[in-house]
């Protein structure tokens, strides 16, 4: 039962980080997406000295490099969704990404990756999916006046165009290619290790950025500015530290994956509330299916 409990973390964590990501990229800074990376890399780093530190965590040149792939996907996808957040609000944003859920669990349905599933967990996984690829579908095609009334409460103005929802379906892709690679890589790899490893990865982006945005592009770290990126650097650090636990339990990746990509609806939610973005009853009736969905899970868990 503890993937599930894990994979709740992970879900909760990674919402906030949505949330104070958005905060830190809205705005007309063309270089946000890449401050972004500076403090996820910062915070990522900060936590894997300690691990090695003081957790005694082993990292090594070969563990670097066998979870290399699963990094790049992984920091390749979270980037791109920075840049997206510029140009779509993150109830739209969000659901969109986390169809990655999905898709996993149809690349574990081809691969055979299923053990001892029951049909009520096979049922609570479309549950999930359906809710999830409906929340995103109910945003793409929301009626201009409620965008317009939304927009007006957020003090926000997006319109909709290619580039803002192909952003997010290409963070989808690569975050569920990078799920997947991880759930084979980890069965080779600690999960202590592999999370170092990622973290240290992420460090090493976020020193390149750094050296890129301050030392060759004269742009400036303003902290009121930067402070947002940083609560949502911890948050997402926080959540990977979870999520690496819960998709290392090979046995249930299938089921982890859907309600981890599920904080997308808690990062609705938190829209409504923190940044005004109004939701109909067509969001809530798809935020109801992926919670009925999550509840099943944890009930009928073997």
């Amino acid at each position: 039962m503890m993937w599930f409990w894990l994979s709740i973390i992970a879900l909760l964590c990674w919402s906030g980080s949505d949330l104070f990501s958005k905060i830190g990229c809205r705005g007309n800074d063309k270089y946000a997406h890449l401050k972004m990376v500076i403090a996820v890399g910062a915070v990522m780093g900060l936590h894997a000295l300690y691990e090695i530190l003081v957790g005694g965590v082993v990292i090594t040149w070969g563990v670097l490099l066998t979870y290399l792939p699963v990094s790049a996907l992984y920091i390749l996808s979270m980037t791109i969704g920075y840049v997206g957040l510029r140009y779509i609000e993150l109830s739209i944003s969000s659901p969109i990404c986390n169809s990655s859920g999905a898709l996993v669990a149809v690349l574990c349905l081809i691969t055979g990756g299923i053990h001892a599933v029951s049909g009520w967990q096979l049922a609570a996984v479309a549950l999930v999916c359906v809710g999830v690829v409906g929340l995103g579908v109910v945003e793409a095609h929301e009626d201009d006046a409620l965008r317009e009334a939304r927009q007006s409460a957020s003090n926000y103005r997006y319109s909709k165009s290619a580039l803002a929802l192909v952003l997010p379906i290409i963070y989808c892709l690569l975050d569920a290619l990078g799920t997947f690679a991880d759930s084979l890589v980890l069965r080779t790899l600690n999960e202590d290790s592999a999370n170092v490893a990622y973290e240290l990865t992420f460090l090493l982006c976020a020193i390149v950025c750094f050296v890129y945005v301050v030392m060759i592009k004269k742009d400036h770290l303003i902290p009121k500015q930067e402070g947002p990126k940083y609560l949502g650097a911890i948050c997402e650090t926080a959540g990977q530290f979870a999520y690496i636990y819960a998709i290392g339990d090979e046995e249930h990746v299938m089921l982890a994956a859907p309600i981890i990509s599920a904080y997308c609806v808690a990062s609705v939610i938190w829209s409504r509330i923190f940044l005004k973005e109004k939701l109909s009853k067509k969001h809530y009736a798809a935020i109801a299916a992926v919670i009925a969905g999550i509840v099943i899970l944890g009930v009928f868990d073997a």
